[in-house]
């Protein structure tokens, strides 16, 4: 009988393969994973009585009661990254006081933002605000549903931007990159091209606020080496558990 104490050769090699591949994937994770009182970068960004406000679309939204929209409430935040990101910053930063909350709203494309701005944004007096935004304005655009295109897009993005800053001169920006992964139920590879034309503009909107920049696509990128792409997105937009999980780390590296 052997030793079940001792690993076979099929499993020690197996074990190893899978150290060394999550071992590649620690630089998305590590930092994000650290005690805030060991990451000053995390802890200067936020000052007190900070009002922090995500923004964006389905991905965002993540389920959220939309009949409860209280800060610093789980029913109010839904089941992904933001509620992950909100939950992180109370649990270890109580002595900064935040006030967050989740105001996404599937579905919406940027102009739909704008359209909802006073209520969802200004009224609120966010001093950070974080907003991803963008797979609509492509994917409805795709399924017939939307006129939008890449300058719509850009001019719409830029517009309310300038908007919200008009209002809030000392607003702190923090723009995530749009992502979608191929090989799943919605996302095939002839999406890559057009709605890279999207990713390049959120970076540049980014750029010219003096943003925060999340690179959301780097992170799935990587993550896709660790796993099939439908253990992180099953229809290549909407993140899984793991996938809203690892969008959390990879927000909370940016900061840091």
């Amino acid at each position: 009988m052997k030793d079940s104490n001792i690993l076979s050769r099929r499993g020690f090699l197996k074990s190893a393969g899978a150290g060394a591949a999550a071992t590649a994937g620690l630089p998305l994770l590590a930092r994000s994973c650290a005690p805030a009182d060991e990451n000053s970068s995390i802890q200067d960004f936020f000052i007190a009585d900070d009002v922090v406000l995500f923004q964006g679309d389905s991905i965002t939204d993540a389920g959220r009661n939309k009949n409860q929209e209280l800060p610093n409430d789980a029913w109010s935040f839904g089941v992904g990254y933001a509620n992950h990101i909100a939950s992180w910053l109370l649990e270890k930063m109580p002595g900064k006081d935040l006030t967050i909350y989740n105001r996404g709203i599937s579905g919406n494309k940027v102009f739909q933002l704008a359209d909802r701005w006073d209520k969802d944004c200004l009224d609120l007096k966010p001093t950070v605000l974080s907003i991803l935004i963008g797979v609509n304005d492509y994917w409805h655009f795709r399924n017939g549903n939307y006129d939008g295109t890449p300058e719509i897009y850009e001019n719409d993005f830029r517009n309310l931007l300038t908007r919200t800053k008009e209002v809030l001169p000392e607003l702190r920006l923090v723009i995530c990159q749009p992502f979608v992964l191929t090989g799943t139920k919605a996302v095939d590879e002839s999406w890559l091209e057009p709605f890279a034309d999207y990713q390049s503009i959120a970076k540049r909107i980014s750029d010219e606020f003096s943003a925060t920049w999340v690179p959301f696509q780097e992170a799935f990128d990587q993550a896709v080496k660790l796993a099939d792409p439908t253990y992180w997105t099953a229809d290549g937009v909407h993140p899984s558990m793991a996938g809203a999980q690892l969008m959390a780390n990879r927000w909370l590296e940016a900061l840091g």
